[in-house]
């Protein structure tokens, strides 16, 4: 709906049109009811929307120069769509996304008011997404809001060549997109499939784009790919975390595998190496191995030390921890743990101890793992994390260790 207005009314509206939908919305939860819901309840939302904004510009006498200028019969379905020049990006949350990345915005503020305006997130999952605080997230997003309205020309669409200016950003967005429905900080939802698939469809029209076409767009697909492939096997029917070392591995989807490493193999063919590459690589040894314990992790050791080399990142930092405690290398995956700064993990501290908890209980340091655990689960607002963590406290607490 934002980006089908920002089309009819210009993207420089963009609050306003969020308030016009959000007022769409309440509307409609007025309205509606059991008895009665619309035919078309997309174009429902979107005439109401639409009305609201020719209201607003109607009562601004000053903006009476832009009310004439926008046509009577604007957008009211999601299925009209305008004519695009080949050079231009068609999709209309695509194109938004693009606009949101314009350079007149610094970098982390294109990124915070994307992920707000594109795929609705509140300032906390943002925050979760980034390793941020939420204090960090407002701020940028309100100085974003400043600096579009202070520019006549702020979000103008890109085309052709202009659209490479902002490529890297927009396979950022993208990226944390997927990310957020892949492991999700909804207490009740740990996977947010629509967030991953709407990620996935964007992406590839990214890369079906001749102007997007870079080996990284290729490698962020596979890495989607592979991700994507192993969902039906990460819950069970209750709803209950499965390790990855507990994973029924037939239920992987095999046909998105080889997308996977058809996409992988189309990105090896640029000069440089690029960090989706890596990680990539990584999702493709793991949807390769014939189980758990066949795992290369020798190979992936060196896969996140390389990675390292390219973005200091935390969960890079655990993920190495992880295989280097597959490795029985627990000296070196405790130093490695002792350079992780658990204050970067925000809404996603409970990742820090659990993998602390591990590393422990693995080194026999039964108490100190506990004591890990009991942070975890109080760090967690999901429900099937929670449940996870508190059966391996409990297996912890019935179990010690032979001495």
């Amino acid at each position: 709906m934002v980006a089908i207005l920002s089309h009819s009314y210009g993207i420089s509206h963009l609050e306003m049109i969020e308030d016009a939908i959000q007022e769409a919305f309440f509307k409609a939860l007025r309205s509606w009811s059991f008895n009665y819901i619309p035919d078309n309840p997309s174009a429902w939302l979107l005439t109401v929307a639409k009305n609201q904004l020719r209201d607003h510009f109607r009562k601004q006498k000053t903006r009476q120069r832009h009310l004439e200028s926008i046509p009577e019969t604007a957008t009211s379905s999601i299925d009209q769509a305008p004519v695009y020049r080949p050079e231009e990006i068609a999709d209309s949350q695509l194109r938004l996304i693009f606009a949101c990345c314009d350079p007149i915005l610094k970098q982390e503020d294109q990124i915070a008011l994307t992920l707000k305006t594109i795929s609705g997130f509140s300032i906390k999952e943002i925050a979760s997404s980034l390793l941020l605080p939420t204090e960090t997230i407002k701020k940028r997003i309100q100085r974003a809001r400043k600096t579009i309205a202070r520019q006549e020309n702020a979000l103008q669409i890109p085309a052709g060549k202009e659209l490479g200016k902002r490529l890297r950003t927009v396979q950022t967005v993208l990226y944390l997109l997927f990310n957020e429905g892949y492991h999700s900080l909804m207490a009740d939802e740990l996977i947010r499939k629509e967030l991953c698939a709407e990620a996935m469809r964007l992406c590839k029209l990214l890369n079906d784009h001749p102007e997007c076409q870079s080996p990284a767009t290729k490698a962020l697909l596979s890495l989607m790919c592979f991700h994507a492939a192993r969902f039906e096997s990460r819950l069970d029917d209750s709803q209950q975390i499965i390790l990855l070392k507990d994973q029924d591995r037939s239920l992987w989807n095999q046909a998105l595998i080889q997308l996977g490493h058809h996409y992988l193999q189309q990105a090896a063919t640029g000069r440089s190496l690029d960090p989706y590459q890596i990680e990539a690589a990584v999702a493709g040894y793991h949807c390769m191995a014939p189980s758990f314990q066949e795992t290369n992790w020798t190979e992936l050791h060196r896969l996140y030390s390389l990675l390292l080399q390219y973005k200091s990142n935390p969960i890079i930092l655990l993920n190495l921890v992880v295989v280097l405690i597959q490795l029985e290398e627990l000296e070196e995956a405790h130093l490695v743990f002792g350079r992780v700064n658990e204050e970067r993990f925000g809404g996603r501290a409970y990742l820090y101890y659990a993998v602390g908890a591990e590393l422990f209980s693995k080194r026999l340091e039964q108490e100190k793992a506990k004591v890990f655990l009991k942070k975890a689960i109080s760090n967690t607002q999901s429900k099937s994390e929670r449940e996870l963590l508190e059966l391996k406290l409990q297996r912890l607490s019935n179990n010690p260790p032979l001495q």
